[in-house]
């Protein structure tokens, strides 16, 4: 998949989730591809989703922050946006491997995407509508508050802003 599909797919799914963490989730599902250029750089010969794309290595980083130790829950934002992007790539026709003991790919779904084809950009296209659903959800049917969704007109009511305020706002919905 291409770097836009990975940072749309792992933003949205952490802004629903955590919207403070989405810079977070969004460096973790680039990182198994400038893993490769940082460990290119150190003279390593890496090639293009093996060693940097094992799903055990993302999924035991992920479960390493849930369950042991986390720092403001960043940890698990990072190995999670790891984690969508490996599994996201094993979407494609290349697949990835699952770890270091096994020469062969895996595939989701038979590997049916090609990297740059438009059903890539179906796929992170359904997850952003789906993720986007889900936040407004949060803040219109019984959600505490959802950085997203601004309601202006409560705001005016009880009395948190002015009527100038609510007068430049009332429109933005984003």
């Amino acid at each position: 998949m291409k770097w836009v599909n990975h940072i749309a797919i792992a933003g949205s799914i952490a802004a629903v989730w955590r919207p403070e963490l989405v810079p977070v989730a969004i460096l973790g599902a680039t990182a198994p591809d400038w893993l490769e250029w940082a460990l290119k750089s150190l003279r390593r010969r890496v090639r293009h989703r093996t060693v940097t794309h094992y799903v055990i290595n993302w999924l035991l980083g992920l479960l390493f922050g849930l369950f042991i130790w986390d720092f403001h829950h960043a940890v698990t934002a990072f190995f999670a946006g790891g984690l969508l992007h490996v599994l996201c790539d094993a979407l494609t026709v290349q697949g990835v491997p699952l770890g270091w003991w096994s020469d062969r790919r895996f595939n989701l779904f038979g590997g049916r995407l090609r990297t740059g084809q438009m059903g890539e950009y179906w796929v992170s296209g359904a997850v952003v509508v789906i993720c986007f659903g889900l936040a407004a959800m949060t803040r219109h049917w019984g959600g505490d508050y959802s950085p997203f969704f601004w309601d202006w007109a409560d705001y005016y009511q009880s009395g948190l802003i002015d009527g100038k305020e609510w007068k430049d706002n009332r429109f933005r919905w984003l």
